[in-house]
């Protein structure tokens, strides 16, 4: 389903991503970009890709995502583009592969095999992942899947599209955790730690464990935490940021907090305590967006993980309202 607006309406919404003014808030450009997002169509797409001229690497990594999650082939071009970039952000880069997976076009393969020896592990990592994600898409499963999907009665615990498919039998419409043995929690955390598995089978008992969504799988999910993949990490705080369960908030905390943890992991740990929102989070983010010592990154990640927390105790009935405040902000 796709959102009208007037050209004025998008020219805001333009102006407010881009900051053509010099003075938006972070925030309010990333609630503009989520807006855009939703609108899913050719315009959208054009003004998301001139954003990667931003110095903000965790606003172009959040381009990217968006890009693929509208799942449109127009964007291939500027994804190509950021992900043959070697001066570009391996944050940036990371997540343009991971938005060609998600749009699953067969040409993408040929362009993600180059990059499977990139001196960047997390987007060498990242392209192996989108190279499965496409083929698998491709085959009788994955089709059946999609077509799963497509029937009214199965509705999605979860709408986005994902790097890798929830392991089969657990897929969009999981059984509730009352219906979860824990020897099916435990055979998918053992997947989900061994090394010796490829990445994308690791990835499926990850949004598996998702959808199962309860404290014991959470805290198969937070064991994770040890890997030394950045990316494998990074993705297991993104899964957490969309279970909102408070008992993921301890292990998140001690993620941010950790100075010698990636920049990628620490930053999706800080917007996962943003949209989880409960009250011992806040001093948390306060203290690392103040903090001078805190990388760019991890600082602005707090700063929308702030934004968040203070959307998810108000009255407000969607976080992404950057039509209006877009708008306000161009009348002002």
């Amino acid at each position: 389903m796709t959102t009208t607006i007037s050209a004025d309406q998008l020219r805001a919404l333009e102006d407010s991503l881009l900051n053509t003014s010099g003075n938006v808030p972070l925030h309010v450009r990333f609630r503009s970009l989520f807006t855009l997002k939703s609108l899913k169509n050719e315009d959208a797409i054009q003004i998301i890709s001139k954003g990667f001229q931003d110095s903000s690497a965790l606003l172009k990594h959040e381009l990217a995502y968006c890009l693929g999650q509208i799942k449109n082939t127009s964007a291939l071009p500027t994804l190509e583009s950021v992900l043959r970039n070697p001066s570009e952000d391996s944050m940036v880069r990371h997540e343009a592969a991971e938005a060609m997976g998600a749009i699953s076009a067969s040409k993408s393969i040929s362009v993600l095999r180059e990059f499977l020896a990139d001196p960047d592990r997390s987007v060498r990592e990242t392209c192996e992942i989108a190279i499965a994600k496409i083929e698998w898409d491709k085959t009788e499963e994955g089709a059946k899947t999609a077509e799963t999907l497509k029937e009214e009665d199965r509705i999605p615990l979860y709408t986005s599209i994902d790097p890798a498919p929830a392991t089969s039998g657990l897929l969009a419409g999981a059984p509730k955790p009352g219906d979860t043995s824990q020897a099916d929690v435990d055979l998918l955390r053992d997947q989900l730690l061994d090394t010796k598995r490829p990445l994308f089978e690791r990835y499926r008992a990850m949004f598996a464990l998702r959808n199962i969504g309860s404290p014991v799988a959470v805290d198969a999910l937070a064991a994770g935490f040890s890997d030394e993949s950045a990316l494998f990490k990074h993705e297991i705080a993104f899964v957490f940021g969309q279970l909102l369960s408070p008992h993921s908030v301890p292990c998140l905390l001690q993620v941010l907090r950790d100075g010698h943890e990636s920049d990628m992991v620490r930053h999706e740990a800080a917007e996962a305590l943003g949209g989880i929102a409960t009250p011992e989070v806040l001093p948390h983010l306060k203290e690392w967006v103040a903090r001078k010592d805190a990388p760019v990154v991890v600082r602005e990640s707090c700063q929308v993980a702030l934004d968040m927390w203070e959307y998810e105790n108000s009255d407000d009935f969607q976080y992404a309202n950057g039509l209006e405040t877009a708008t306000a902000i161009a009348v002002a």
